[in-house]
């Protein structure tokens, strides 16, 4: 963590939480967004994953209370929305963001940890929405650690990653991998965070210098719990139950090929995207501890046209920025980042290409599309911590 960090963090969402709650916070905490590098829905499918914590994130301030009633408030919305404590239930409308701190909250007891009671909260973000950076997963992470702190107990990293997890596939309800939790809390400046979903199992893999990130937010509809994610998943199981295998990671891509008949066209075409996904990802780490980043870029647009026409959750504006970015000299390559369905690509860059090419790929997707994409240059940062 930078010197600065914990100022340039602290300061405004103490101040924003004095003014809406009227008095000091106890504890902060913060947890990056993050880029999927590469690994394209493998996370629950077994596989091997690359992603990036980014300098952007979520920050959470937390004060006790002892009425039995449990306030949130977002930078993001304008009401603050109380509820009593004790179990958590669901909540639909304008109060369903705060289903990601009460599925922490009903989350930790599963992992050995009391839940907090009543409490004053407000989450902060500097992410862009629905640009595939997962606000979800750093929302999810800064609270569990801002509840730990509300009620003196600790966890070890990995435990918090499982209870972010936990909160999104039971209690909101997405059936998402680990990548996006294992990302947010073990991310690393200037490294990648790699990923062996079956153990799940962490490491950091470090990344050559002068690679940059270029995010270009669509601002397409990027809908998990909209069926689509959920689609997908199903369609990954059913090619691994009829497959005789406990899950995708288990096949390699030479020994899925003689199989692929015995499954139906759909099946069969998001096991193949899995299977050769997991083989890219492996390479890519390769490329990356030879500094080769050129291979790495050819990788990323592989993944890409992997998930454009073999798991089909990509869109006519992805797939334009992709094209565009690929084409463009200081662009090692590019690819859909997060779920898919809309949402964000993401360029992997020399430091030649800047807001100028920026610009020049916004202006030719908004002569194409009518409005232009959102781009945010952005670097690798720390996962998520405690800040006071």
């Amino acid at each position: 963590m930078s010197a600065d960090t914990k100022p340039t963090h602290l300061e405004p969402i103490r101040e924003k939480f004095a003014r809406i709650f009227g008095r000091e916070a106890a504890h902060v905490a913060r947890a990056p967004g993050r880029i999927e590098f590469i690994g394209n829905h493998t996370d629950y499918n077994g596989g091997t994953v690359l992603g990036a914590a980014i300098d952007r994130g979520v920050s959470v301030a937390i004060a006790p209370r002892t009425d039995g009633r449990r306030r949130f408030a977002s930078d993001q919305r304008g009401a603050i929305i109380e509820l009593p404590a004790g179990v958590p239930e669901k909540q639909s409308g304008a109060a369903s963001w705060v289903n990601y701190p009460l599925g922490v909250v009903a989350a930790l007891p599963e992992f050995g940890r009391r839940a907090p009671e009543g409490f004053d909260y407000l989450a902060m973000s500097d992410l862009p929405s629905g640009a595939g950076l997962s606000s979800s997963a750093a929302i999810e992470l800064a609270s569990a650690l801002a509840f730990l702190a509300l009620t003196g107990q600790q966890a070890d990293r990995e435990t918090v990653v499982k209870a972010g997890r936990h909160a999104e596939n039971h209690f909101v309800g997405v059936p998402c991998g680990i990548l996006d939790q294992g990302v947010s809390g073990f991310g690393r400046k200037d490294h990648l965070v790699f990923i062996d979903c079956r153990g799940p199992k962490f490491a950091t893999v470090p990344l050559p210098a002068g690679a940059h990130f270029w995010i270009f937010n669509t601002h397409t509809k990027h809908a998990l719990i909209d069926g689509l994610y959920a689609a997908r998943h199903r369609e990954c199981m059913e090619a691994a139950r009829t497959l005789g295998v406990a899950l995708l990671a288990d096949l390699t891509p030479a020994g899925l090929a003689p199989l692929l008949p015995r499954l139906a066209e759909a099946p069969a075409k998001r096991a193949r995207h899995v299977v050769e996904e997991i083989a890219r990802v492996d390479a890519a780490v390769a490329a990356l501890r030879r500094g080769e980043l050129d291979t790495v870029g050819r990788l990323l647009t592989a993944s890409h046209r992997s998930s454009q026409q073999l798991f089909e959750n990509s869109t006519a504006e992805l797939d334009f920025l992709v094209d565009t970015l690929a084409a463009a000299p200081e662009a090692y390559g590019a690819r859909l980042t997060g779920g898919g369905f809309g949402g964000a690509a993401m360029a992997l860059t020399s430091e030649k290409f800047d807001a100028a090419a920026a610009g020049k790929v916004a202006a030719a997707y908004a002569a194409k599309f009518g409005a232009a994409p959102d781009i945010l240059h952005t670097q690798t940062g720390d996962g998520a911590a405690l800040l006071s």
